[in-house]
C-alpha cells in the first residue's frame, strides 16, 4: 500500500478528530451562564429500532390488563406465562398516584429495574416523542396538525430525536448543550472529552464546537490513519512520523487555513488519544461486574471513562450509547424478552458502578428510541408507532414515579393516531429540558439547543428530587 500526502490527509480527516471545531466556527453562546461547578454527566442510551413501551410498562390493574390482553391476544398467546398478570412485576406508585386506580407493572425480565424503582433510583417518563406542536387525534386525522417530517421512518425519527430534524441534521441537542458548557468554562483542560460516544458518530453529540470523542470498549477509538498500515505497517509508521513532523514544523505557519486546521486537529487528536489511553491504562479497575452484552460492555466503558474525570479535567460530560434489535415486527415474544433482560442487567451494573465510584448523584442515564410501537398487533409483532416510554436512572432522579401521561389500554382515544399508535403527550424538547437544567444550563442556553421548546407549555416534569 503506497502512502502519499493526499492519502494521508484523506485518512486523517476521516478519522476520530476530536475537540474544538475548525477555526472560524461560530458559537451561539455569548452569555456564559451555565453552572459547571462539580461534576455532572448525562448518559443517553439509544434503543435502535423502536422499543415497544407497551411491552415494558404494562397495564396491571385487572380492568386495564384485561383490555390490554384482549387487544394483544395473539401476541400474549405467543408469550404464554411470560405475560400472564400473575408473573408481572407490579410497581408501587404510592397513595397519590396520578393515574387513580390504574396500576402498571414491568415484565418478568426486568427484576433489577423493579428493584431500582423501589429504591427510587429509576423513573419512567411516559409517551415521549418528536412533535412540532401539541397534536390530538382529531388534528392528525383531519390534516390540520403540523407534524415532524417523515414520521415512522427509522433513520429520520432517530435523527429527529437526536437533533430536532430528519436524517441529514448535523447539530444535536446533546452537542448544543455541550457547546454552552464549554463556553462557560467547563473542561478547560480537555474540552474534547465533553461529548463521548461508544456507538459511532451521529448528530446527537455534535455541536458548533463540541464533537464526539469516540471511545472503544478497550480505550480511545484511535485515528483511522494510525491503524491502516496495509501490508507494510512499518513503512506507514515511518511515513506518519515524517508527515506529523512536517505538519508540526510547517502547518501552523502555513498561509492555508485548511492546512493549519488539519495540522492542529492532527496534533490534538494524537495528543488527546495518548492522554485518554494513558489515563485509562493507569485507572484502578472497577470491581463491579458487567454483563457481556453489547449494552453491558458499552456502559462499562462509560463507567471507566467517568472514573477518569479528574485526570481528564472534565466537569461536564454527555455520553451516547446505542444498542439495537428493537424493530419487532415479528417474533416479538421470542426476541424482545432477551433485549429487555439486557437492559435490566446492564442498567443494574451501571448503577452499581456509579455507586462504587461515588458519583450516583452526579450521573443521570436516560433512554431514547426511534419511536414506540402500536398497541394493536400484526399477529406475532407490532408496527412502527410514535410516542414511547423512557427510563431515567440516577440517585438525583425523583425515582419510583411514572411521569407524563399513559393513555388507557384501549383503542380510539384522543391520543390514538390509529391502531394504538400513541400521539406523544410530551415532546422530546419537554423531556430534554429538565435534563439540561439539571446538567447546569440556564433557560436561554436550553432554548438555543431546543428550538421547538417554545411551542409547548412548560411540562413541569418533576424529574429530579
Amino acid at each position: 500500500m503506497a502512502f502519499n500526502r493526499r492519502k494521508f490527509l484523506h485518512l486523517a480527516t476521516a478519522s476520530t478528530l476530536v475537540g474544538a471545531g475548525l477555526s472560524g466556527w461560530p458559537s451561539n453562546y455569548t452569555v456564559h451562564a451555565a453552572d459547571t461547578a462539580g461534576y455532572k454527566a448525562l448518559v443517553c442510551v439509544f434503543l435502535f429500532g423502536g422499543l415497544d413501551g407497551h411491552d415494558m410498562l404494562i397495564p396491571y390493574d385487572p380492568e386495564s390488563y384485561n383490555s390490554y390482553a384482549s387487544i394483544r391476544q395473539t401476541l400474549l398467546a405467543d408469550y404464554g406465562e411470560a405475560r400472564s398478570r400473575d408473573n408481572l412485576l407490579s410497581l408501587d406508585l404510592g397513595g397519590a398516584s396520578p393515574f387513580g386506580s390504574r396500576q402498571f407493572a414491568l415484565p418478568p425480565e426486568m427484576p433489577q429495574l423493579k428493584s431500582l424503582f423501589d429504591q427510587q433510583r429509576i423513573s419512567f417518563v411516559a409517551n415521549v416523542g418528536p412533535l412540532l406542536e401539541p397534536v390530538t387525534a382529531a388534528d392528525f386525522s383531519n390534516g390540520t396538525a403540523r407534524l415532524p417530517s417523515r414520521l415512522f421512518s427509522h433513520n429520520d425519527q432517530q435523527s429527529t430525536w437526536q437533533a430536532s430534524a430528519p436524517e441529514g441534521a448535523q447539530l444535536g441537542w446533546g452537542g448544543l448543550f455541550a457547546d454552552a458548557a464549554i463556553a462557560a468554562g467547563a473542561n478547560v483542560g480537555g474540552s474534547e472529552f465533553t461529548t463521548l460516544s461508544t456507538a459511532g458518530v451521529g448528530p446527537f453529540l455534535t455541536g458548533n464546537v463540541a464533537a464526539p470523542y469516540q471511545v472503544s470498549l478497550t480505550g480511545s477509538a484511535g485515528i483511522q490513519a494510525l491503524t491502516l498500515g496495509g501490508s507494510n505497517p512499518g513503512a506507514f509508521s515511518e511515513f506518519l512520523d515524517r508527515a506529523t513532523d512536517r505538519f508540526r514544523a510547517e502547518g501552523f505557519d502555513s498561509d492555508s487555513v485548511l492546512a493549519r486546521d488539519i495540522a492542529a486537529k492532527l496534533r490534538q487528536s494524537v495528543d488527546s488519544n495518548a492522554l485518554f489511553d494513558a489515563a485509562r491504562a493507569n485507572a484502578i479497575p472497577l470491581a463491579t461486574a458487567f454483563p457481556e452484552s453489547s449494552l453491558g460492555s458499552q456502559l462499562k466503558a462509560v463507567a471507566e471513562t467517568i472514573s477518569l474525570r479528574t485526570t481528564l479535567s472534565a466537569s461536564r460530560q454527555i455520553f451516547f450509547v446505542g444498542t439495537g434489535g428493537f424493530d419487532t415486527h415479528s417474533n416479538q415474544a421470542s426476541d424482545l424478552p432477551a433485549l429487555l433482560g439486557q437492559i435490566d442487567a446492564a442498567f443494574a451494573a451501571f448503577n452499581a458502578a456509579l455507586d462504587e465510584l461515588g458519583v450516583s448523584q452526579n450521573v443521570t442515564t436516560f433512554t431514547a428510541s426511534d419511536f414506540g410501537r402500536t398497541l394493536a398487533v400484526n399477529g406475532d409483532g407490532t408496527d412502527h408507532g410514535w410516542g414511547g416510554h423512557q427510563i431515567v436512572m440516577g440517585a438525583a432522579v425523583n425515582g419510583g414515579t411514572i411521569l407524563g401521561d399513559i393513555s388507557e389500554a384501549r383503542l380510539g382515544h384522543d391520543l390514538d393516531s390509529g391502531g394504538g399508535r400513541l400521539i406523544p403527550s410530551l415532546s422530546v424538547e419537554q423531556f430534554a429540558e429538565p435534563l439540561g437544567r439539571w446538567w447546569g444550563l440556564n433557560g436561554q442556553e436550553i432554548a438555543s439547543a431546543l428550538p421547538n421548546l417554545t411551542n409547548f407549555d412548560a411540562a413541569n416534569l418533576n424529574l429530579f428530587s
